[in-house]
């Protein structure tokens, strides 16, 4: 395991979709933001889901996605369904 994982919500697999989508540090997943990521890694897995969009803010934010906001939540959520495949 790396640096990202040592950020709350991503484990070994979300850390290793990430690294597989050009971004592995914190520093990169922080500049190119949880959306960007989640565009990403959704390109190459059609499974992504919105706890994964809400994992990569957490992280980012440096907290649980539970613990995320409710107006990011909401955006997030509105986010997901705009992008997400059917």
């Amino acid at each position: 395991m790396g640096e990202l994982s040592k950020l709350p919500n991503i484990g070994p697999n979300l850390e290793k979709q990430l690294i597989d989508v050009g971004i592995s540090t914190v520093e990169e997943l922080r500049s190119v933001g949880s959306r960007e990521a989640w565009l990403r890694i959704l390109s190459k897995d059609s499974s992504a889901c919105l706890m994964r969009l809400s994992a990569l803010e957490g992280a980012i934010q440096g907290k649980r996605w539970h613990y995320l906001d409710s107006e990011t939540k909401e955006s997030l959520k509105a986010f997901y369904y705009k992008h997400k495949r059917a």
